[in-house]
């Protein structure tokens, strides 16, 4: 009789230990009133049903929009005599990057004048032939000859011109000199040159690279395991080492269709414009892809959720005297809203500022 009733104790000691731990883990609400000055301090707002966002975490770097970009190629052979700008220089077209002294064009104007006497004695043996054939001392044959003659003077003379064109136009001289100049206004974002450089006839490499700089592309490696994750037109923010704080707004508006044989990732191209010129090519970023999953769940603002205990809870607002705390399950964040598994129905309401002074009172012992 007496070891019954020994178990009979221990058994309600037991359950009046689980029922105070349960207690113990489910903050207690108390009749909490909210005060006229406190109302205008606090925000409420509704819970609803969202379709719900999910984020992608890549690195990328800063490159230049291709299709504002010039690059400047040498005309003809030559040693490079001066070069008058420097890396990330601003340009204006038409300003002087660099001086060659150039055999190929000297040779060119060499021609020219050869080929420029050629066509006054061609022009003056024509005017001789023409003028003996219409008085009959000559045939018709030998006036045909002349004709061909100054003709072929002639386009000798337009392929020299064409050749100079070519080799730079108006901005040679015929000591040889060649002037390169800016095809359009700029930065200078690559530079290949040194003064005393000798450019060859064979070289495919460029001069300079000019990038107006207004738009620029941001370059992102995509891993295999989330290529299925990014798609054409999802939202990307972008945040650089440079501007703390700062984020670029963008979309994906190309994915390649291959996979890089080194790293062995997809490359994706976001657009973006570039006010302030404050993204530079070959800077490192960070870049956060946005897209809308077909899962929906129900959603609070981030703000509203108070974690405490290793548990997430929101103030519940019923009326002014009408609080209540109550646990949620978070499924994930993104972009200030909060996705909630439990806890919550569409129409709720609950407070997200200042709710931490209510939690407290509702909570406190």
């Amino acid at each position: 009789m007496k070891r019954e009733t020994f178990l009979i104790g221990l058994s309600g000691l037991m359950l009046l230990a689980a029922c105070k731990q349960k207690q113990a883990d489910v903050p207690e609400n108390k009749q909490v009133c909210v005060s006229d000055s406190l109302q205008k301090m606090i925000m409420i707002d509704t819970a609803k049903t969202s379709t719900m966002k999910d984020e992608l975490a890549l690195s990328g770097e800063v490159a230049s929009d291709d299709n504002n970009v010039v690059k400047v190629f040498p005309f003809s052979s030559g040693q490079v005599i001066a070069v008058k700008v420097s890396l990330g220089d601003k340009v204006s077209k038409g300003q002087t990057l660099a001086i060659m002294r150039s055999a190929d064009v000297a040779g060119n104007y060499t021609d020219l004048s050869s080929t420029q006497s050629d066509v006054l004695v061609a022009k003056r043996q024509l005017e001789q032939a023409e003028s003996l054939y219409k008085n009959g001392i000559s045939s018709e044959r030998d006036y045909t000859e002349a004709k061909e003659s100054y003709n072929k003077a002639m386009a000798a003379n337009r392929k020299v011109k064409q050749q100079l064109s070519i080799n730079g136009g108006g901005n040679t001289s015929e000591n040889g000199t060649l002037v390169i100049r800016a095809p359009q206004s700029g930065y200078i974002i690559e530079k290949n040159i040194t003064s005393g450089s000798f450019i060859r006839q064979d070289n495919s490499g460029s001069m300079f690279t000019i990038s107006n700089m207004q738009d620029v592309w941001i370059w992102a490696n995509v891993f295999e395991s989330d290529i299925s994750k990014v798609k054409t037109g999802y939202t990307a923010k972008v945040t650089t080492l440079a501007y703390p704080g700062k984020v670029f707004m963008g979309k994906v508006n190309e994915i390649s269709s291959v996979l890089d044989p080194d790293n062995k990732v997809m490359k994706i191209k976001i657009a973006l414009p570039n006010p302030g010129m404050l993204l530079k090519p070959e800077m490192f970023t960070n870049v956060v892809i946005t897209n809308n999953e077909n899962a929906q769940a129900v959603s609070v603002p981030a703000k509203a959720v108070i974690f405490d205990s290793s548990k997430n809870y929101v103030v519940i607002y019923n009326g002014k005297c009408d609080l209540k705390v109550r646990e949620v399950n978070v499924i994930k964040t993104v972009d200030d809203v909060a996705y909630l598994a439990s806890g919550l129905n569409p129409g709720d309401k609950v407070i997200s500022k200042n709710q931490l002074l209510l939690y407290d009172a509702l909570t406190s012992e």
